[in-house]
């Protein structure tokens, strides 16, 4: 039928749309950090891309740069918070000299230079040292005003630095003995809170934790739109279309059940591949519940695709235990659905109105749907009973 090509269509078109990469943001600075910055005298500050850090700068004479990073952290008791550049060919942890300050339990502030080796990573403690980079100036505050614990320097860069583009770093973390900063938190923020940045301009080079940030985005929005949506679409166009209360529109909801699920399939099984390959790309963060749940969607799903080859036909003797089969899978698929969409977004520490509007969602579709059936079927029944 043409209608059904135009709907399988429209469903493909979805998948092109869902599949063009993002691109680097260039973000501008909150207002209260923006004028904290002014009133040093810093030229341009931007929002860093994790754990709600900013940045603000100021570089003159080629290798003198006066730097300024804030955030409003939450430390009950203890902790630390920390900026540094790295001289290699990649922002990464091992090699950087970092400025990091710390909050002891006393609520008093210090801050110090740390140089990150690779013996940190294999359990070391971190204690202050001398480094390469000249700092002048080097203060760590709090703002009561603001709530923004604050560290500002006058770095001296040696020829090895290029403020074109130099590799930055920042992190916080929530325990601190003296000043030995402990090791912070796992997630996803903390593992990718780096990037390379061209201080003249602004702008950030995309790096590996930018990489995957955008993959992470796109696997987000693919399993969402694939799973999460059209899935579910095509478990309603399946349930509730089939006696369309409009003329000539019965003959649809076999098709539009089948095209929403194929559609569903091709764009959850994208967003599935990426996250296969983000879990194994990376050795710092593992996520065991969301990839067991991901794997049993990938599989029922799979088993659902195939359900259409193996359909039987409507006076065979098996279809009744094959619409048995298919619905409890199809159903069980839509809480397993939903159930890992919102691991993802807690993994993904998102705002906590998005998973009240997915919920929300959920429910109020649920409910209507489910009223307008129970209403026609209260209606068929008190006609019955009236003949």
């Amino acid at each position: 039928m043409p209608s059904c090509h135009f709907t399988v269509v429209f469903i493909l078109a979805l998948f092109s749309i869902s599949t063009i990469s993002t691109t680097p943001y260039y973000y501008s600075c909150s207002e209260d950090f923006f004028l904290m910055t002014r009133e040093r005298n810093m030229k341009q500050c931007k929002k860093l891309s994790t754990l709600g850090f900013e940045f603000g700068w100021n570089y003159h004479n080629g290798s003198f740069i006066d730097v300024f990073i804030g955030a409003k952290l939450q430390y009950p008791v203890a902790g630390w918070m920390a900026w540094g550049v790295n001289p290699h060919d990649k922002p990464q942890m091992v090699g950087t000299r970092a400025l990091i300050g710390i909050k002891h339990p006393n609520g008093s502030l210090i801050i110090k230079t740390y140089s990150i080796t690779g013996d940190i990573k294999l359990g070391c403690k971190l204690l202050p040292s001398k480094i390469d980079v000249e700092v002048q100036n080097m203060k760590f505050e709090y703002s009561i005003q603001t709530q923004y614990y604050t560290i500002f320097a006058t770095l001296s860069l040696p020829s090895v630095y290029n403020i074109s583009r130099l590799n930055h770093l920042w992190q916080t973390g929530y325990a601190a003995l003296g000043s030995e900063p402990k090791m912070h938190p796992s997630t996803l923020q903390n593992v990718d809170s780096s990037e390379t940045i061209n201080l003249y301009t602004g702008r950030s080079k995309q790096s590996v934790g930018v990489s995957r940030r955008h993959l992470r985005t796109a696997h987000a929005i693919l399993n969402i739109i694939g799973w999460g949506v059209l899935m579910p679409s095509g478990v309603i166009a399946a349930r509730y279309f089939k006696k369309f209360p409009f003329e000539n529109m019965t003959r649809w909801w076999f098709c539009l059940h089948v095209s929403l699920q194929i559609g569903g399939y091709i764009l959850g099984t994208s967003g599935w591949a990426i996250g296969l390959w983000l879990g194994g790309a990376s050795k710092y963060y593992s996520f065991g519940a969301h990839r067991i749940l991901a794997m049993l969607i990938f599989s029922f799903t799979s088993l659902q695709m195939f359900a259409l080859c193996l359909r039987p036909k409507a006076d065979d003797e098996y279809r009744k235990y094959w619409n048995i089969y298919h619905h409890f899978l199809g159903y069980a698929l839509l809480v397993l659905i939903s159930v890992n969409i919102l691991e993802g977004i807690a993994i993904l520490k998102a705002d906590h109105t998005w998973r009240k509007i997915y919920i929300g969602l959920i429910v109020s579709i649920t409910l209507a749907l489910e009223s307008v059936t129970w209403i026609k079927f209260l209606i068929y029944k008190l006609k019955r009973n009236a003949k």
